[in-house]
């Protein structure tokens, strides 16, 4: 044994100090492997819609909607299925209803407690008792342990757990541990959440979905280019800040910025008035969503706000485009190609004719300067974001969850793309005179936005990194675009929408090739038969017949559009891909009426399921990474028991 081992078996031998410790530990650890393997969720380009993520959550794709199928079959009425359900999902506010209604409250508290502690168990059945005690509250951590090991089949105990009901009913704590079993059920039914990106943009609450994140159990998060649009507003970066804004004011969405980060949108507002008041701003009248409703005056100051940003925000770009000519993206300073007299923009040698010319704060020898004015504008809207706690919170949250990709389970995760070459191979991109490719390129990537925040970050790298937030939004090779261009400029200004076309990058064009998948697993060191890419960030238009899995099988695409903007593009409301340990199955989702719907009158979300993969046996943990690092973990305990058994570690008794 080499001194190394020694000194790390010492430092085992604090945790485990006897020799039946260590043995114990090793029956603990060896009875894990065989238990089926958790249930991962994953979700991808949330994009601020709140209310169905969260129902998602609780209902977790339709997996507690399916357990309490199968727990009571025929043996209760489809109605009765349906409440049960609903109350699981949202506990508190389903209990006043019914309470509003039920005459026999007692008796239902009898039955429903009774029926909870089934789906109960069921949940909780592929887990360890310890796994399962640490996921109880304290205040019924007892009380749930004991219904759940105890059944009323069992002619012994039937009074003994008739008894801790009755209880439970009579002392007056029915409803508080309603709530908490069914929250427990919630906590059970998901053992890893898996977020393939974009939480952030165009819906309304994602600052909601922040907040339910922060307090769920297990999740991680592979980084959108709208999460890192947002990131780069919070490090500072005033493009980013401008896009930001500008995203909000298409979809006239401020609950975010206003409510959720208190960004203080007055100075834009007074700004806009001053200097587009006699613009009637028509190409920036806010995208209103279904149900949405604006009056005309509010719609004419947003109209004008969100023009005042978007050209801030091109001049804002062109002074980072012009400070990094190594990105080859001046060509994108479109403000410095237009003809002010001929009305015209030239893109490519070809002069475009424009839908509007009034720019009053452009300065046609000097195109992307900003007056004093909008400086002035930018330096308290920048001001606005970097004292927001709140978002500085969640942004220290999606760091600390998050990075450009995940490898969990032969699975590899990530927002959009791996940059490729036309011929398939790993596309070398070139960051700060070094070039990196696939997985080398997304873990510098990471490194280099984590910089941005890092207050030991030499300052020239800080800047840089700082500036890179802008890149990965809209740059060429950015693994979170891949597209020839963002052709926000043409759509606001051109006639000619020929000119509005993005190519998407060789990724997007080669993904259905089961070689291309293969190399990218291969260069990731993903190996054996049963591996995939699971990614988003491109809707899935499911009304033109295409296939969210590709690949034959190796790429599952599940960004089947949440965001109610891309309903009608993709003719569905988002899919979720369960991985249980029976395979993969992708659940596709029918739009979500309304939080109050679900729980008024019992409304999930229509779902249809999909079988990607199934195993040919049961996975256990053993089958997984977790398993992986339970075996080095229970080698490392023999090692201790043969030290302790040879005498080259002394047992610490007391």
């Amino acid at each position: 044994m080499n001194t190394i081992d020694e000194r790390y078996l010492n430092l085992l031998s604090n945790t485990f100090p006897t020799i039946a410790d260590a043995a114990g530990e090793i029956i603990n650890l060896e009875a894990i492997l065989n238990l089926p393997k958790g249930t991962e969720h994953f979700l991808a380009d949330i994009h601020g819609e709140h209310e169905a993520f969260i129902h998602i959550l609780k209902n977790a794709s339709g997996n507690i909607k399916r357990k309490v199928s199968e727990i009571f079959g025929n043996s209760i009425r489809e109605s009765e299925k349906k409440e049960l359900c609903t109350l699981i999902y949202y506990p508190e506010q389903k209990l006043e209803l019914i309470k509003a209604v039920e005459r026999d409250i007692d008796d239902w508290y009898h039955i429903t407690i009774h029926q909870l502690v089934k789906v109960c168990r069921e949940v909780s059945s592929k887990y360890t008792r310890s796994k399962v005690r640490k996921s109880l509250p304290e205040e019924f951590s007892y009380i749930i342990e004991e219904l759940l090991h105890e059944r009323t089949d069992d002619q012994d105990k039937a009074a003994y757990v008739a008894v801790i009901v009755d209880t439970i009913i009579s002392t007056g704590r029915a409803d508080d541990f309603i709530i908490a079993i069914c929250n427990v059920i919630h906590r059970l039914a998901i053992d890893q959440l898996h977020i393939l990106g974009d939480i952030y943009d165009r819906g309304p609450g994602a600052h909601i979905i922040m907040d339910t994140l922060r307090q769920y159990h297990s999740w991680d998060i592979q980084w959108g280019n709208h999460d890192m649009l947002w990131m780069g507003a919070a490090a500072g970066n005033d493009a980013c800040i401008a896009n930001v804004l500008r995203l909000s004011l298409r979809y006239a969405n401020l609950a975010t910025l206003e409510e959720g980060y208190g960004i203080n949108l007055v100075p834009l507002a007074t700004f806009a008035l001053d200097t587009y008041g006699d613009d009637p701003c028509t190409e920036f009248m806010p995208k209103l969503l279904k149900g949405a409703t604006m009056d005309e005056k509010t719609q004419m100051l947003t109209g004008k706000m969100h023009k005042a940003i978007s050209v801030i925000q091109f001049k804002l770009e062109a002074e980072i485009f012009h400070r990094h000519p190594e990105w080859q993206m001046e060509d994108r300073c479109l403000l410095e190609n237009i003809d002010f007299d001929a009305k015209t923009c030239t893109i490519e040698g070809v002069a475009y004719p424009m839908l509007s010319c009034s720019f009053p704060t452009i300065d046609p020898n000097h195109p992307s300067q900003l007056t004093k004015e909008e400086r002035i504008l930018v330096e308290r809207l920048h001001h606005s974001f970097r004292i927001s706690e709140k978002l500085r919170k969640h942004i220290r949250t999606i760091l600390s969850h998050g990075c450009m990709y995940n490898i969990c389970n032969k699975n590899l995760l990530f927002h959009a793309s791996i940059p490729l070459n036309a011929d398939g191979t790993l596309k070398e991109v070139e960051i700060l005179g070094e070039k990196r490719s696939g997985k080398n390129l997304m873990e510098y990537i990471g490194q280099l936005v984590r910089a941005a925040f890092q207050n030991d970050t030499p300052a020239d790298l800080k800047q840089y990194a700082k500036d890179y937030f802008l890149y990965l939004w809209c740059g060429k090779d950015s693994p979170l675009f891949d597209k020839s261009k963002m052709a926000t400029f043409e759509r606001y200004f051109l006639k000619d929408k020929t000119i509005f076309k993005e190519e998407k990058g060789y990724y997007f064009q080669l993904r259905n090739s089961e070689e291309v998948c293969d190399r990218i697993l291969d260069a990731f060191g993903i190996e054996g038969a049963n591996r995939h890419i699971i990614n988003g960030h491109v809707p899935v238009h499911v009304l033109k017949g295409e296939n969210p899995i590709k690949a034959g099988g190796r790429l599952m695409v599940i960004d089947g559009g949440f965001s109610e903007a891309y309903h009608s593009e993709t003719g569905i409301a988002g899919y979720t891909l369960v991985y249980h340990s029976r395979g993969f199955q992708l659940v596709q989702h029918e739009p979500f009426t309304c939080t109050e719907d679900a729980i008024s009158r019992g409304t999930d979300i229509k779902s249809t399921t999909q079988i990607v993969e199934m195993s040919a046996h049961r996975m256990l943990v053993a089958d997984t990474d977790k398993g992986a690092e339970l075996r080095s973990q229970i080698n490392d305990l023999k090692q201790l028991l043969y030290a302790y058994r040879h005498g080259i570690i002394k047992e610490k008794r007391g």
